[in-house]
């Protein structure tokens, strides 16, 4: 009498490699985030200033946008198993190296440099190739918690930051951290993490069709679009161009210079912070709700209204007075800070594919890191020549309704490489 059939799983592994991506993002990217934490400990020991410091961290942000697109070609190319791996151990290396420096010019090559290149590695466009590989269903919700991991590293790191900077100093605060990657979170990368289901004898989730073995390098190069033929396309360039107003808007003007602004009307920097606070746990309620849209209505038409949204919350800032307000504010905007990311990475994966997503989405996140250093230069500009900050969110308020306008002229139509030439296929709709 033969034995029964053994009962296959109720739970498909992408939803473990769902699990342990977001865990990878939430601590390498929330410890990048936690320099803010350690400005005034090193002004007191070093007496270095707050431009120093300022620069180690537009320099951070400008490796991590320029490292961005090669880290997620690699990932397209040979699978992210090994870049989120590495990007986390350098990660953890720039924080270890940190809790011994001496000199500005170190902490430039460990925060700014090696931390960075390591976050980008194991950043949000690798670990997005990668969990398109594994959901051909509930793409955009998968997308989705990705982004809130990213938000709440920032709402969980930092508080344990903070703790670890009052009970350790500075200096031992960033060793734990750094040997907590080491320890705890490297070893998730290597031991959970699969470049593609077919490794473990699955299909994505939802896949309609048979088992096929494994891609090989050839065919991804095949099917993969390359930055090159991308660029002469106008769907890459308006999904540069709309996330370069996202970086603009989010990190450029909100992050830089929402605090400032609130204390200026008079408003107590506990109340601004708490604002950011509010801010900060509605970025994980809009990121989910936004891939579960994403899946439901498409990509498209969910973008074009995020835009939409934060176009008018911004044009209302210069007119709140109120501490409700002010939370109102926060709330409305956190909806849509970082909901932008599910719905930009499935459009560009439904129209370039899932070979292409990596590289594709990292120049697509350098455009957004190069959107947040113009947006924070110009605002603080316009409230040196005006006094306030009225003319910066009035600027920023117009951006973003231009990026809805460009996020409603992109044909959400699949591209292949060879046959027609893409430029002739993706002709901006009349």
């Amino acid at each position: 009498m033969s034995s029964p059939a053994p009962r296959p799983s109720r739970v498909h592994y992408a939803w473990v490699t769902l699990g342990a991506v977001t865990f990878l993002l939430l601590a390498s990217g929330g410890v990048r985030a936690a320099i803010g934490v350690f400005v005034k400990p090193l002004e007191a020991e070093f007496g270095w200033t707050r431009t120093n410091l300022g620069s180690v961290a537009a320099l951070s942000v400008f490796m991590f946008g320029l490292a961005s697109p090669f880290m997620g070609r690699v990932a397209d190319r040979f699978g992210a198993r090994w870049v989120l791996a590495a990007g986390v151990f350098l990660v953890a290396v720039g924080s270890v190296a940190t809790a011994g420096v001496g000199q500005l010019w170190q902490l430039f090559a460990t925060v700014g440099v090696i931390a960075a290149v390591g976050a980008a590695a194991g950043g949000p466009g690798v670990g997005s190739a990668l969990v398109t590989r594994w959901f051909d269903r509930q793409r955009g919700i998968a997308l989705g918690v990705i982004g809130a991991g990213m938000a709440a590293g920032q709402l969980l790191i930092l508080p344990l930051a903070q703790v670890l900077l009052d009970s350790l100093g500075w200096r031992g605060a960033y060793l734990v951290m750094g040997l907590g990657l080491l320890v705890l979170v490297v070893p998730v990368a290597l031991l959970l993490i699969t470049n593609d289901p077919r490794e473990r004898g699955l299909t994505p989730l939802g896949a309609i069709g048979a088992l096929a073995p494994p891609p090989t390098p050839a065919q991804i190069d095949a099917e993969r679009i390359p930055v090159g033929e991308a660029v002469r396309t106008w769907p890459f360039l308006l999904l540069c161009g709309s996330f370069w107003v996202c970086g603009y808007t989010t990190f450029g003007v909100v992050l830089a210079h929402f605090i400032p602004h609130a204390t200026d009307l008079g408003f107590d920097a506990h109340q601004a912070v708490q604002a950011m606070a509010v801010m900060g746990s509605m970025n994980v309620v809009g990121t989910i709700v936004s891939g579960w849209l994403c899946d439901r209505y498409g990509p498209k038409l969910p973008l074009a209204l995020y835009y939409l949204l934060r176009g008018v919350s911004l044009f209302l800032l210069p007119f709140v007075t109120t501490v409700p307000g002010l939370y109102a504010f926060a709330a409305l905007f956190g909806l849509n800070f970082i909901s932008t990311v599910p719905a930009t990475t499935t459009l560009t994966t439904r129209i370039y594919g899932k070979y292409s997503v990596g590289e594709l989405s990292g120049w697509i996140y350098a455009s957004h890191q190069l959107g947040g250093a113009i947006g924070s230069l110009a605002s603080g500009w316009l409230f040196d020549t005006r006094g306030d900050y009225t003319a910066a969110f009035v600027a920023a308020g117009a951006w973003a309704l231009i990026a809805t306008v460009m996020v409603l002229l992109i044909r959400d139509e699949p591209l292949t490489r060879g046959g027609a030439r893409p430029t002739r296929r993706v002709a901006v709709p009349a």
